[in-house]
């Protein structure tokens, strides 16, 4: 990828397949294997249209969340379902975080609402804090939180949490929270809302197999929300079709691999210490973040002396708050993270050379 490749793109994973890939946080177990299966059987009937509804499939999440399947919309992953809440909402003033992913604005954008980050500082490890209420003031209709954090990979405490919720509420203002990489935490039962859904309407999750389950080309998500009139707004905002007959059946095979995504979170409990402390080791300002990857900052920008050593990262210059001394790397097995250290140890004396 080109440096004015590399400028075109606001994500990760756009690179040809020689290249060792740390700019996408999926798992590194790869597609679990019953998911194979179940694509490849589901091949066979490709010729069909898919459920409209997803019936199998939410009922599928219902029970794997332990909510009421008239809760869950499916979704072309995430992203789908960020731009379908934004069209279905209308807000006319919306709250972010500063760095946060690119999609909240883009989608809020597109619904021509008017947008107010609030900067996360790294003097304090871009951690969210109590001045965030301060900002949500009457007249706001939306905010987007993500927990953890992209790209930072910083959590914010449930109980901090519940109380944006309730302020939320008090104001009349939905809160939107991304827990896409929520799956990779060693206890995502203490960071989540889920258990708050039906005492809070105004509360809308996003989930996606793309990241814990490694299906960013099946392209699947679901929103969890007891606002039955929300969904159906979000339902309509969106193509009848969007999930195909193989992603609805590739999500129901991966509710069921449940020791695929203990592996999973074994793997990243183990790597992502060390890979922190490898970073820090180098001489990098490495965020102590707790997701499936970890946010760095080097004294230079390394994204095409990384890339000359056909390892590819998260330049992450387009983030609010960030410019491009700032990279994001994927937790990823033992002997990749070994090789994205050495090629950062060529690629900083290669700097330091210059310099």
């Amino acid at each position: 990828m080109s440096a004015d490749r590399r400028g075109q793109t606001l994500h990760g994973g756009d690179c040809s397949g020689t290249l060792l890939d740390f700019s996408v946080n999926v798992s590194p177990l790869g597609v679990p294997e019953a998911v194979r299966a179940a694509l490849a059987e589901a091949a066979a009937c490709a010729d069909r249209y898919p459920d409209p509804l997803c019936r199998e499939l939410c009922a599928a999440i219902g029970a794997a969340e332990n909510v009421r399947p008239e809760f869950v919309l499916c979704g072309n992953g995430a992203s789908d379902l960020i731009y379908r809440a934004a069209l279905a909402i209308r807000p006319k003033r919306a709250v972010v975080t500063a760095p946060a992913f690119s999609e909240y604005e883009a989608a809020l954008a597109l619904a021509d609402c008017a947008i107010t980050r609030y900067p996360l500082r790294p003097d304090n490890a871009f951690r969210l804090d109590a001045d965030f209420l301060n900002v949500l003031t009457p007249g706001t209709d939306v905010v987007f939180l993500c927990q953890p954090n992209n790209p930072t990979g910083v959590t914010v405490p449930q109980a901090f949490l519940f109380r944006v919720l309730e302020h939320c509420r008090e104001i009349g203002c939905r809160l939107i929270l991304d827990e896409c990489f929520l799956g990779f935490l060693d206890c995502p039962e203490n960071f989540t809302l889920r258990g708050k859904l039906t005492q809070f309407p105004n509360l809308l999750l996003l989930r996606a197999f793309t990241k814990l389950y490694g299906l960013a080309g099946v392209r699947l998500g679901y929103a969890l929300c007891s606002d039955a009139a929300l969904l159906e707004q979000m339902r309509r905002c969106g193509s009848p079709w969007s999930v195909s007959g193989l992603a609805q059946a590739a999500g129901v095979a991966a509710l069921r691999a449940g020791d695929y995504v203990r592996a999973t979170r074994r793997l990243i409990a183990r790597e992502r210490p060390a890979l922190c402390a490898a970073l820090r080791g180098l001489g990098l300002r490495v965020i102590p973040g707790e997701a499936n990857f970890l946010l760095f900052q080097s004294p230079a920008p390394l994204f095409d002396a990384l890339l000359k050593r056909g390892i590819l990262v998260r330049d992450c210059g387009n983030f609010h708050g960030l410019d491009s001394t700032w990279h994001r790397v994927a937790v990823r097995t033992e002997a990749e993270n070994r090789r994205l250290i050495a090629a950062l140890r060529e690629a900083l004396c290669e700097k330091r050379n210059v310099l």
